[in-house]
């Protein structure tokens, strides 16, 4: 099956993973920049991530006939102190020209504190003045709600294309907040946390096929980059049509992605 993975932190994976998801279908691959595990100690280890995502990874992943985007920003887990933050995001304009990125993302909210939303809405103000889509991340577990909900009213006071907009990690309490207001959707495919495969599926029989994807935001913590293709095999068991199973894994994100100058298949 062919299908696109909209959502996966390559810098922490092996190159057999691109081989592994290659194999299984994959023709695009998009990464939002993010933490690294760890809390970056001055700026200009953005600077040399920027690198990492713009010229290293697409060439790491051409290898296997994969085309890799990336988003930039500075992700929320790093974005409590304003004033680094801040020093970060001044890099950004150096490289949004760049051939594969896509737009600015993840941006979101950790722990929904003030510092954290004010970096998100200045984020926000960047991609409106370079006229880019939006790839949001969502806070985990228990702050999930709110944060999605500070988040909504973010968006609502800074007028943004909802069309253009994607928020991830939705869940089945936040999956129809989004939705509902006209924002894209994301489901993300974790082992221990987020949507298991039969959760995700259970959203899209409840919630419907439409602006939604899936994505397995592989990263250096316990992670399958092969989650959507396998959640694809578990729609085909509850017998959902290949047309769908296609719709939902390549189409939707296709659809989505097509808003970016910069994303060709």
């Amino acid at each position: 099956m062919k299908y696109i993975e909209p959502h996966a932190h390559m810098v922490s994976r092996t190159t057999a993973d691109y081989q592994a998801i290659a194999q299984a279908g994959c023709e695009a691959l998009c990464e939002p920049a993010f933490w690294a595990g760890f809390d970056r100690a001055s700026a200009q280890g953005f600077y040399d991530y920027y690198r990492q995502l713009t010229e290293y990874e697409p060439a790491r992943a051409a290898k296997f006939g994969i085309k890799h985007f990336c988003w930039l920003c500075i992700n929320p887990k790093e974005a409590e102190d304003p004033v680094f933050a801040r020093e970060v995001m001044a890099m950004i304009p150096d490289f949004i020209e760049r051939e594969t990125v896509l737009g600015i993302g993840e941006i979101g909210l950790n722990k929904n504190t003030r510092n954290e939303l004010q970096i998100f809405e200045e984020h926000v103000e960047i991609a409106k003045k370079y006229d880019l889509p939006i790839l949001i991340h969502t806070p985990h577990l228990e702050d999930k709600l709110k944060g999605t909900r500070l988040i909504l009213d973010a968006l609502r006071n800074a007028d943004v294309d909802r069309d253009r907009v994607i928020i991830d990690h939705v869940e089945e309490h936040t999956a129809p907040l989004v939705l509902d207001e006209g924002f894209w959707a994301g489901m993300t495919l974790y082992p221990e946390s987020k949507c298991s495969p039969a959760r995700a599926i259970d959203i899209l029989e409840t919630f419907g096929m439409e602006r939604i994807w899936m994505n397995s935001a592989c990263d250096w913590g316990i992670s399958d980059p092969l989650a959507v293709i396998k959640c694809a095999l578990e729609m085909k068991k509850r017998h959902h049509s290949a047309e769908i199973v296609e719709k939902v894994i390549f189409e939707n994100p296709k659809s989505f992605l097509s808003q970016c100058p910069n994303f060709a298949l």
